[in-house]
């Protein structure tokens, strides 16, 4: 019966070929993939109003019968107009439609339809409408889905293709959620939630169809995820059973914060146990997650055992180095560094020593996990803003050592409801307090036009010894060739920027570029400037958002602010605020509506990232909060990890006893789940 979902869409009634690939487009090759595409809304058809009552411009329904037989005409660039009238006994609609070559056909003189969209005009009882949708004033189908379209499809084509779909298959659609659950929780099954939530003929009728299809995808969800994260659960770790942490702090030139002592604590006593520690350390911006990690790595070391930091930036992972090495100085702990521009002769003698247990700490990128790559006694791995990994890159460092701890640092505060999901076996420690002498950094929003306002305060701040970033969202305008000119004209690109401002408002000024397409050592020489002091203003890209750290600069403007998400623009900001000065972060923006509006009013109100991550959440959702290739977080169709956060929960218990049961999920009851499990994780990696 599975084959049912899997039947090409090709040879659904009305598609064939042609439109089978414009569904393609859309993601759509299948039967399930189809019946699975959900509608974005729906326009609301039942509250039909006498044309001399609407007001122009809203978007509304109205019964009108068609005055005279549609007139087609054709413009000299071949696009067909059809034009037609239809009266309500009151009032006259004079009606456009643009590119439509069957709407003559189906609109007949003297029948009645029901038309919806915008009404315009009105002056002496004549109104006018483009392009409208419509449909026979008998159809009783109040509730009119509307689907995320491409070039050649239309909601209704979408719609009458699953009408299709339903037709034939609806008593076929195999349920992946047993009978028992379905009673359990008072569920209406797959095929009735299908027909209802393309189909509604009431508010109870989304409402009913939805319950049930968020409980299956979360169900689903976390069936995968608690099965990727039981794939290996060894209980055969190195014992970390002597705490030198006190001993480490000692070294350090500042006192070590409550949180970070409470989150070393922790993290030892997990690693003092023969199952490996599995822990996310979660900490704002500055909060001091490198330190914990650096106490860690040093009892690691002291107990004979290596580690392992694995950042997702060659930036970052220098930047690590230069902190880990600063660290460890005279301790005896030895660090390296591994990336991929380490030259081959290096490369060479630090396999050597690490093969040999000489190196106690490896740092680096991808290059740690490469084939040739081999530790004495890897005991801790340590991955830097792990939702930028896939989930092959964490398992493939993992499997470096023999069940080694691992700590999972991640410098974006993740919601609660996001990290339940997708760190869901591992237990967190949180950096809720800033180390003394970090800033709270006053942020402002203001418009394109305020730029020669804001180069003067950027020198003003120069000219008193600060440093400063301007961030612009390109690197060079050809990154957006396919973007609508207008746009594209007003978003600002590093390397014209840096050439505009370095030989204009800022020449007297020593001025650096940095972006991701530097070589390393470019990059390398341009931050040692930058934190020498040398270079007082850096134009750069989001090459910053982590891991530089130059206490020196008070002062970030973000160019095009719309371009980011909540949480990057707080990363971006929580580059200044590092040192003894007042730090300031303006966003330039050009960008209306209420959506920005509310974003910026966030950022002007609260430094703290796990207020500004849960609001990004609730305005991006899931699926766009880190990417979900990166995160090992399929996409969601319909569950909203915000709002459905009580399904989750017990779509998250049933779950687990799922998995007591059947850990594999080999039991014929639970076959469609399987199924529905590889499918949701077919593209992650």
């Amino acid at each position: 019966m599975n084959n049912i979902m899997n039947t090409d869409i090709q040879y659904l009634k009305g598609i064939g070929k042609t439109r089978a690939e414009q569904f393609k487009k859309l993601g759509i090759t299948n039967i399930g993939e189809l019946l699975y595409t959900f509608p974005r809304y729906y326009e609301d058809w039942k509250n039909i109003r006498p044309i001399k009552l609407c007001v122009p411009d809203e978007k509304v329904c109205i019964k009108a019968i068609v005055s005279f037989s549609p007139s087609v005409y054709k413009t000299p660039g071949g696009m067909i107009i059809t034009k037609l009238s239809a009266t309500d006994g009151e009032s006259v609609v004079m009606m456009t439609f643009f590119g439509n070559k069957y709407v003559a056909g189906q609109l007949k003189e003297g029948e009645e339809y029901l038309f919806f969209g915008k009404l315009s005009g009105g002056s002496g009882g004549y109104f006018e409408m483009t392009s409208p949708r419509f449909c026979p004033a008998e159809n009783n189908e109040f509730f009119h889905p509307v689907y995320s379209l491409t070039s050649g499809l239309s909601s209704k084509i979408i719609s009458n293709a699953v009408k299709n779909a339903l037709r034939l298959y609806k008593d076929n659609i195999p349920d992946p959620i047993s009978e028992e659950t379905v009673l359990k929780y008072k569920l209406c099954p797959l095929g009735e939630a299908l027909r209802l939530i393309h189909f509604p003929q009431s508010e109870d009728d989304i409402s009913a169809a939805r319950r049930r299809l968020i409980y299956e995808e979360l169900l689903v969800l976390q069936l995968g995820l608690l099965k990727r994260n039981d794939a290996d659960d060894p209980t055969d770790a190195y014992l970390i059973k002597d705490d030198f942490a006190e001993e480490f702090f000692s070294l350090l030139p500042f006192s070590p914060t409550n949180a970070q002592k409470r989150s070393v604590k922790e993290c030892l006593a997990d690693m003092s146990e023969k199952k490996p520690m599995r822990r996310l350390l979660q900490g704002d911006v500055g909060s001091g997650k490198t330190a914990v990690a650096a106490a860690l790595i040093y009892c690691a070391a002291k107990s004979g055992f290596q580690s392992a930091l694995m950042a997702p930036t060659e930036v970052l992972a220098r930047q690590h180095f230069n902190s880990f090495s600063s660290f460890f100085a005279g301790t005896g702990v030895s660090v390296a560094l591994l990336t991929g521009s380490t030259k081959a002769s290096e490369r060479k003698n630090i396999l050597a020593a690490l093969k040999n247990g000489d190196i106690s700490l490896l740092i680096g990128t991808h290059a740690v996990i490469t084939e040739s790559v081999e530790f004495n006694n890897l005991a801790l791995c340590v991955t830097d803003e792990q939702h930028r990994f896939g989930v092959t890159q964490r398992s493939s460092l993992r499997a470096k050592g023999k069940d080694p701890h691992v700590l999972v640092m991640s410098a974006t505060p993740i919601p609660r409801t996001l990290s339940l999901i997708i760190y869901g076996d591992l237990s967190i420690s949180v950096l809720d307090e800033k180390p003394k002498g970090r800033q709270e950094i006053d942020t402002f929003c203001v418009p394109s036009s305020f730029h020669e306002r804001i180069h003067a305060f950027i020198k003003k701040q120069l000219d008193a010894g600060r440093q400063g970033y301007i961030v612009c969202p390109l690197v060079e305008e050809k990154e957006e060739e396919n973007e609508d000119e207008e746009i594209k004209n007003r978003r600002l690109s590093a390397k014209k920027y840096m050439k505009e401002l370095s030989e204009g408002v800022f020449k007297d000024y020593p001025t650096a570029l940095l972006h991701g397409k530097l070589k390393p050592k470019e990059k390398d020489a341009v931050m040692n400037s930058f934190a020498s002091g040398k270079t007082k203003l850096l134009i750069c890209t989001t090459v910053i958002e982590v891991g530089i750290d130059v206490p020196n600069a008070n002062i970030i403007v973000i160019e095009n602010a719309e371009c980011f998400g909540l949480s990057q623009l707080h990363q971006l900001r929580g580059r200044t605020g590092r040192g003894n000065e007042k730090s300031y972060c303006i966003l330039i923006s050009d960008a209306e509506g209420e959506t920005a509006r509310r974003r910026f009013d966030i950022m002007k109100k609260t430094n703290d990232g796990f207020k500004i991550a849960e609001e990004d959440l609730a305005i991006r959702g899931p699926g766009d909060f880190f990417g979900s290739r990166q995160s090992g977080l399929p996409s969601m169709k319909i569950a909203d990890l915000m709002t459905d956060s009580k399904i989750m929960y017990a779509a998250g218990r049933d779950a687990k006893k799922i998995l007591e049961e059947d850990p594999s999920l080999t039991l014929p009851k639970n076959q469609g789940l399987k199924k529905s499990v590889q499918k949701l994780f077919a593209d992650i990696s």
